[in-house]
């Protein structure tokens, strides 16, 4: 190139340039990496190890009415079987009145070397995963409390506590899927989400057996201790469909308290039944019912029931 052409740009141009090249380069290591796939879940083998050589990580950005703005970074992750939990819980946050919006966002350096253990030092690109609306956060519709703190869902895959006596955020808990969490995460930027491929339905139902032959992954949890993973094939449904049930019972002895467990949103329900064992202070989850909805079924499997 010469002199010319290079002082005809504009200034930060090849700062600019640099930093596209970078960040392509980065995307094109990570769709490498994220290319094998477990042929059971559908989801990449690699995904821990795209997380660490990517540094990808996770913010919440808190925005008041008056424009001012307050990253977070997280406190807490677990990475489960099929999933991943953020935490961002302190004192220190701004007061609830004065916020309007949360963005949960996906954060990775710009500069990667597979080499070397990446730092939040430096340029990273933001690929927003979500917006929500906290103006009236405490008139929503809460999940549970406890004495300390009410708990709050907002969709999709937020929970928020607030403090009883302060009515003040107490902590924020993300929960993603790995279902092309990497690329949510990284491809998207600061005010765009990612936008997911077209789901492409693989009709292979037929009018006398239904869907059939199909399978059910469920990764249960509470933070990184997992209360319950496995996977049930073989499922199949006639044309009246009702629910996918999964019932464990065991034999328990001494003091017994049952607890229920129910939560509905317009993708299904799920009914689960407790028991704690006072002696051995421990919860065993005895039922557990989950129904999905016939509107879900059609459209991700192209079928009209």
């Amino acid at each position: 190139m010469n002199l010319l052409s290079v002082g005809d740009k504009e200034a930060g141009y090849w700062k600019r340039e640099y930093i596209t090249k970078q960040i392509t380069s980065v995307k094109a290591a990570l769709a490498r990496v994220l290319q094998p796939v477990n042929p059971y879940l559908g989801l990449p083998v690699k995904i821990r190890e795209a997380l660490r050589i990517s540094g990808l990580g996770w913010v919440i950005i808190l925005r008041e009415k008056s424009g001012r703005e307050y990253v977070m970074e997280h406190v807490d992750l677990s990475i489960n079987d099929s999933s991943v939990t953020i935490l961002w819980f302190g004192r220190d946050w701004p007061r609830l009145a004065t916020l309007s919006t949360l963005d949960l966002c996906g954060v990775m350096p710009v500069f990667m070397d597979q080499s070397k253990t990446p730092t939040k030092n430096g340029p990273r690109w933001h690929s927003l995963i979500a917006k929500y609306n906290l103006s009236n956060l405490a008139e929503a519709t809460m999940m549970g409390c406890d004495t300390l703190v009410r708990l709050f869902c907002l969709h999709p895959g937020l929970a928020v506590g607030l403090w009883k006596r302060e009515e003040e955020l107490a902590f924020v808990m993300a929960h993603l899927h790995f279902h092309h969490l990497v690329e949510r995460s990284a491809l998207g930027s600061a005010a765009v989400p990612y936008e997911l491929p077209p789901h492409t339905p693989l009709l292979d139902d037929s009018p006398e057996c239904g869907l059939h032959g199909y399978q059910l992954h469920v990764d249960m949890h509470s933070g990184g201790v997992f209360c319950l993973c496995g996977t049930f094939r073989n499922l199949f449904t006639k044309k009246v469909f009702t629910s996918i049930l999964h019932l464990a019972q065991a034999g328990f002895y001494g003091s017994l308290l049952t607890y229920y467990v129910d939560y509905v949103d317009p993708e299904g329900r799920v009914h689960m039944e407790l028991v704690w064992i006072e002696e051995t202070e421990e919860y065993f989850i005895v039922s557990l019912v989950l129904y999905l909805s016939v509107a879900k079924i059609n459209r991700w499997f192209g079928t009209k029931y």
